[in-house]
């Protein structure tokens, strides 16, 4: 495999000496990047002279709002270099192709005319770079009516891919708002193992391929099982706000005393349910004929949760933390984010990393990821300016000073 970076940390990483030409933007397709250069890929991060809108958006406090790192390109960005072209100019083109002519991976999410207007879609690539892997990301498929439509995680995931209608409660008069990029992400976890299973395909064939992922089909993955359910003729919609879930009243949530929340899953519940009882100093519960088995808890499902909301509310959310703990049963608390962020567990598997800052500037937090090799998360990298790398990729691609000076002047570089 041609190019590469240098491993992390002096490691031999996954994908050691691949090499990534990402024209993207936003999240998804850049998301897709990021995760290969977390796992050592050289990821040459192909961005408008005028910069990927993206760094300009504020959002949540996090963006250009955050007063201080973008935290949203941080995350989508992180590991790359970046170089900025002018595209438009027939010498951008020219050093784009260039560019290609390194490459193993090819990553994209933008609109089919758009890409066959630059002489950059699947056919005319892979003809001229047969042993490409050419990745692209869209909103709904490469198919159809739609396939050139622009889409975002909001429409094409959240909106069009039922997410928001079956996770809104009945008696609503909105749908529920969509948290950020939460398409994207979940997109682009699938978009990296495309590539990945493409690369793997290409050691024992030769031949490239192209990988294609939508942000409707990652919904409707996403959802699974409520289109199984559609599929066998049902009408899935949210249950309702409650304690007790459906008819077993030992997988559901139930409100403390102090007002928060504690998650049951005991699917195996007749494995569970007398030591629960004899853990909350209930035996008479175990004992009572209503609630001695599965069948006999869902026909007296009611009282069975009455029987437990009412327990629930006895005991302080850390009260029943502590409690729970003893028993080796599927639970957990309902925590908000900032908990995550001391949670004993995300300490101790480095779900979260620190990353250096630009020349000597303070370190930063971000996820590392749900992928750990050899039970140890990614070393992260910064995120690179707009264009940081533009000199020294065209250096490395055999282009003199004096002409890099002549492609500045002409605006095919900022």
């Amino acid at each position: 495999m041609d190019g590469g970076a240098p491993a992390a940390a002096g490691m031999a990483e996954a994908f050691d000496g691949v090499r990534v030409v990402e024209l993207a933007q936003w999240v998804f397709a850049p998301v897709a990047g990021a995760l290969l250069a977390d796992w050592g890929a050289d990821v040459v991060r192909v961005e408008r002279p005028e910069g990927d809108p993206y760094r300009s958006l504020a959002t949540q406090g996090i963006g250009t709002d955050s007063g201080g790192v973008n935290l949203s390109v941080a995350m989508a960005n992180r590991g790359k270099r970046s170089i900025a072209l002018d595209l438009r100019q027939e010498r951008g083109r020219a050093l784009l192709d260039e560019l290609l002519a390194t490459a193993d991976v090819f990553i994209t999410n933008f609109r089919p005319g758009a890409l066959a207007r630059l002489g950059l879609d699947a056919d005319t690539l892979r003809a001229r770079f047969p042993r490409l892997v050419y990745a692209r990301g869209h909103g709904f498929g490469v198919r159809g009516p739609q396939a050139d439509s622009p889409g975002y995680d909001g429409t094409a995931f959240w909106a069009r891919g039922g997410l928001a209608h079956v996770l809104t409660p009945a008696g609503l008069e909105y749908p529920v708002n969509q948290r950020g990029a939460m398409g994207d992400r979940n997109g682009a976890m699938a978009l990296a193992f495309g590539i990945a299973a493409a690369l793997l395909r290409r050691e024992r064939t030769g031949t490239g391929s192209v990988v294609d992922v939508s942000l409707l089909a990652t919904a409707m993955w996403t959802v699974a099982s409520d289109v199984l359910a559609a599929l066998a003729g049902g009408q899935p919609r949210s249950a309702p706000p409650g304690p007790g879930g459906g008819p077993n009243p030992l997988a559901g949530v139930y409100r403390t005393k102090d007002g928060r929340h504690i998650q049951l899953v005991f699917l195996e519940a007749d494995r569970y349910w007398r030591p629960l009882c004899d853990l909350i100093g209930r035996p008479d519960l175990a004992g009572d004929p209503r609630f001695t088995d599965l069948a006999a808890r869902a026909a007296n499902r009611d009282a069975c949760v009455a029987e437990l909301t009412a327990e629930f509310a006895t005991r302080t959310f850390a009260e029943w933390k502590e409690l729970l703990s003893r028993i080796d049963a599927p639970w957990a608390p309902v925590q908000a984010v900032e908990e995550l962020l001391t949670d004993p567990q995300v300490l101790a598997n480095d779900y979260l990393g620190e990353v250096a800052g630009t020349d000597g500037g303070p370190t930063y937090a971000l996820p590392t990821g749900p992928v750990q090799i050899d039970e140890r998360p990614p070393v992260l990298r910064r995120a690179p300016e707009h264009g940081e790398h533009t000199e020294q990729v065209l250096l490395e691609l055999g282009h003199g000073w004096e002409e890099i000076a002549e492609l500045k002047e002409a605006g095919v570089i900022p």
